[in-house]
């Protein structure tokens, strides 16, 4: 293999709302809007022949939905599509699969993870944050002033930009061989950012569809949450990047989720697995006095966190923090306020 020579972006800009860059034959790659600090989610449309496969979809909301008509009918040509597949549960590549299936008669293929957290997920829909999420905020050592807020405010729910999914999908898997595009894909599964993440390499040419798990210039969101506040996707997230490392070649073009198409895929899946490990040394460094998670945010993040991030920031600090825990490089105990306190171990 040929020494790294550092990633390389082969389109300057990305496509226009509405319209498609073609990054490979009959492989089109569409941009949609968030409405948050990462303000857009990347899809992909691959010709089948007599029909498309869309990899991914956006948000439910009435401008996205207006922007796929657009797509629909102007790159994609009128042509149907008949397949939607899901890279994994977050509501920015889920949230129109329903839509695709009961309105555009697409079928679904997920893994079997994916589909039965966007299920749970969607159908659960709360006016208020649940008494475990509150618990498990102040567990986190959440700022006094912001936990009071949130407990009485209308949490981010799955049902407010998801689009009711029935019943029915086709389950993808580790080591599946799928047919896209005129391409043979193999499919390897990630983790720690969301579980089983699909993602699809090319037998056939370069490409690689990585959504989430692999991205070009920033590190993917990996969060514990009230759901599983015991769970280590640190050590899921170090494990996959090193499994998926053996797949990659400098001369891979990645369509991630976000930002743009790359190659240099070997040097990236280094900086992916160096990254964080240098960030849990930072870590159990500053914890060799007694913290809470919501105090850990500067070793990990070196920058001010906004209101905005707050949230995300948070379950990554404990994330990480779950990780020199249950590797055994750090202890807890809990305080009266019910705040996990951690300290390095000497």
């Amino acid at each position: 293999m040929n020494a790294p020579t550092g990633l390389m972006y082969p389109w300057p800009e990305p496509p226009a709302e509405g319209e498609a860059i073609e990054v490979a034959e009959g492989v089109l790659w569409i941009r949609l809007p968030l409405p948050m600090a990462l303000d857009h989610v990347n899809v992909y449309a691959l010709d089948d022949g007599d029909s498309w496969t869309i990899v991914d979809t956006g948000f439910a909301s009435k401008r996205s939905r207006a922007i796929w008509e657009k797509v629909l009918a102007r790159p994609l040509a009128g042509k149907p599509v008949g397949r939607v597949i899901v890279t994994h549960h977050h509501p920015d590549h889920v949230g129109l699969a329903g839509w695709f299936q009961s309105e555009h008669g697409a079928t679904l293929w997920t893994t079997r993870t994916a589909w039965l957290f966007s299920r749970m997920l969607q159908l659960d829909e709360q006016a208020v944050p649940a008494q475990e999420t509150v618990a498990f905020y102040r567990s986190a050592g959440m700022d006094p002033k912001i936990l009071e807020a949130r407990r009485n405010e209308r949490p981010f729910n799955f049902a407010d930009v998801v689009h009711p999914m029935p019943l029915g999908f086709k389950r993808i898997k580790e080591g599946d061989v799928i047919r896209i595009g005129g391409r043979d894909w193999d499919v390897h599964i990630g983790n720690g950012h969301a579980p089983e993440h699909a993602t699809f390499w090319s037998r056939d040419d370069n490409l690689v569809l990585s959504g989430d798990q692999i991205l070009p210039s920033i590190s993917s969101n990996i969060g514990v949450y009230a759901t599983e506040p015991e769970a280590d996707p640190v050590g899921d997230w170090m494990e996959a990047c090193e499994r998926l490392s053996q797949y990659a070649r400098e001369d891979h073009l990645v369509l991630g989720g976000h930002k743009t198409p790359f190659t240099g895929l070997p040097l990236r899946m280094r900086q992916l697995i160096d990254n964080h490990h240098g960030a849990l040394k930072r870590l159990e460094e500053f914890i060799a006095e007694p913290r809470v998670a919501g105090d850990c945010f500067p070793p990990l993040f070196k920058r001010k966190i906004g209101a905005g991030e707050y949230g995300l920031a948070l379950v990554e600090a404990f994330a990480h923090l779950n990780h020199l825990y249950q590797t055994g490089k750090a202890s807890r105990t809990m305080r009266e306020d019910g705040a996990w306190v951690w300290l390095a171990k000497a």
